[in-house]
């Protein structure tokens, strides 16, 4: 954990990945000391761009991707280093794009688990750090011990909080908080899981829910999850943990792997006869109590399966899709899950894709719209379901709301516009993203939405100052170069993203 992240040249690896579907070649190499990705497309060949990789994101036992900054906006490579193919891939979602895609905003979030003493995004972005956005790399002891500043002035004298010493809610939550995943997981109201400390119940900030039925094994960080399922937890209870048999302050050498975790076995499973006789040919008990699988979201990843089961099926024989009938999302390991996190995580799995669950976000979100006066989260997914209905007054109404209790949200700010323009209130529009797009150059829909207005406002030049400066963060944007070229004739007919 303490190599989970930090500086790029510290973990390295020089390569290139030609992608055949968008014609774009990604080569990553050390020039004079920096580590370098250098971007081309094959179809234009003025596209070639250089970006300086600031830091490294992963151990190297699953894969690495790298950070790199613009104007202080932070962003993820398109490209992944995979430790099985030992080869570079694109991310995930990203394999079959025709073009170069657009920078990879990395919002504090998504730094939280690979990285200590994370700071949010100045106000009002998404991604963008006037200082450092960490302050340091890896997992340090504060992860999982809080503040040890007293403990190391006291020459280890003062008491840090110790995970094995806690009861089992706030002991787990040590693990919980960045190993499980489920389908949706969604932040309670003014909190924030980035200020998570250890000593905390994960659950005060965070609400975990997974659809009923599905597979827990095609997800990746489920291994929580697929621990609770075993019948070692069930029967153990309490007892069991995710330290029963990982030792967060070592890791085995691959020669003494199985040695090490055929110990932790034994130690609940150690009658001597059976220790004797139970296959000694083989001494890893995980090679067939504990596979590994892949994650349909992670490619080339291969996950321990931690259900630990005494009879592993085939491989794929648990695999199972989900259907129409299977829309219903629970809550694990989250006592405290409300109605409002219920709404959100049905909300959310619209953002993902899930277009079906529409109507049953939208029903609970109206349910408990009393309750949600100060909840900006809450009410701005019921602002986006109202406006996607056609209930444009509500929409409004709500998104006004939310600007009254955080004048910058951008959220709020970007479908107020959107309403206003539409409207035929350009000026209006104007004058909420245009703030907006100075805190968020690099958001590609702002951009184009404020040139489209501006342009038909008739100001030309500036229209063509939001196109190219959002192009600096992503070059390669065909259908933005496209407005460009077509700014001379833009007129009130052109629709909004």
């Amino acid at each position: 954990m303490a190599n989970a992240s930090g500086q790029a040249t510290d973990k390295f690896q020089p390569g290139a990945l030609n992608h055949k579907t968008s014609e774009v070649t990604y080569k990553l190499s050390i020039r004079d000391e920096q580590a370098t990705l250098n971007i081309q497309s094959a179809r234009d060949p003025q596209l070639s761009t250089d970006r300086e990789l600031n830091y490294f994101l992963g151990s190297g036992h699953l894969g690495i991707t790298y950070l790199y900054s613009v104007h202080g906006y932070l962003f993820e490579s398109p490209v992944a280093y995979y430790t099985a193919s030992r080869s570079y891939d694109m991310k995930p979602g990203l394999e079959s794009i025709t073009e170069l895609p657009p920078a990879l905003p990395m919002q504090a979030s998504c730094l939280r688990c690979h990285m200590s003493a994370v700071q949010q995004s100045d106000a009002g972005t998404l991604n963008h750090y006037s200082g450092l956005p960490f302050l340091r790399a890896g997992i340090t002891c504060e992860a999982c011990h809080g503040d040890t500043q007293r403990h190391v002035a006291t020459g280890g004298k003062a008491d840090v909080v110790n995970p094995a010493k806690l009861d089992p809610d706030r002991r787990d939550s040590v693990c919980i908080s960045c190993h499980l995943e489920g389908d949706i997981s969604v932040e309670h109201p003014n909190r924030s899981a980035i200020n998570y400390k250890p000593g905390d119940s994960i659950s005060t900030y965070l609400s975990f829910f997974v659809y009923e039925g599905k597979d827990a094994t095609r997800r990746g960080v489920s291994e929580v999850e697929q621990l609770s399922m075993s019948k070692c937890k069930r029967t153990s209870g309490d007892k069991m943990s995710c330290t029963s048999c990982h030792d967060p302050h070592y890791t085995p050498a691959p020669q003494q792997r199985a040695a090490f975790y055929r110990s932790k076995c034994l130690a609940c499973h150690g009658d001597t006869a059976f220790a004797a006789t139970h296959h000694p040919e083989n001494p890893d008990c995980t090679s067939c109590h504990m596979p590994q699988n892949g994650a349909e979201n992670i490619p080339h990843v291969a996950w321990t399966d931690h259900r630990i089961r005494k009879i592993p099926e085939a491989a794929g024989d648990s695999i199972k899709d989900l259907g129409e009938g299977d829309n219903v999302l629970t809550p694990i390991f989250s006592p405290s899950a409300t109605r409002r996190d219920l709404a959100l995580a049905y909300y959310n799995a619209i953002l993902e894709g899930n277009f079906a669950l529409q109507q049953k976000a939208y029903q609970f979100l109206e349910e408990i719209r009393p309750e949600i006066a100060e909840d900006k989260e809450a009410l701005n997914a019921l602002g986006i379901i109202s406006e996607e209905r056609g209930d444009f007054k509500q929409a409004a109404e709500i998104f006004e709301q939310v600007l009254k209790l955080n004048p910058q949200n951008l959220t709020a700010l970007s479908n107020l516009g959107t309403l206003r323009a539409k409207s035929g209130d350009l000026q209006g529009a104007i004058a909420l993203w245009r703030p907006a797009f100075d805190r968020n150059e690099d958001v590609v829909g702002l951009a184009k939405n404020l040139a489209q207005v501006q342009c038909m406002a008739g100001d030309i030049a500036s229209a063509r100052a939001t196109l190219e400066k959002t192009l600096q963060y992503s070059p390669g944007l065909q259908d933005v170069q496209q407005m460009l070229a077509a700014l001379p004739s833009c007129s009130r007919r052109k629709t909004l993203e």
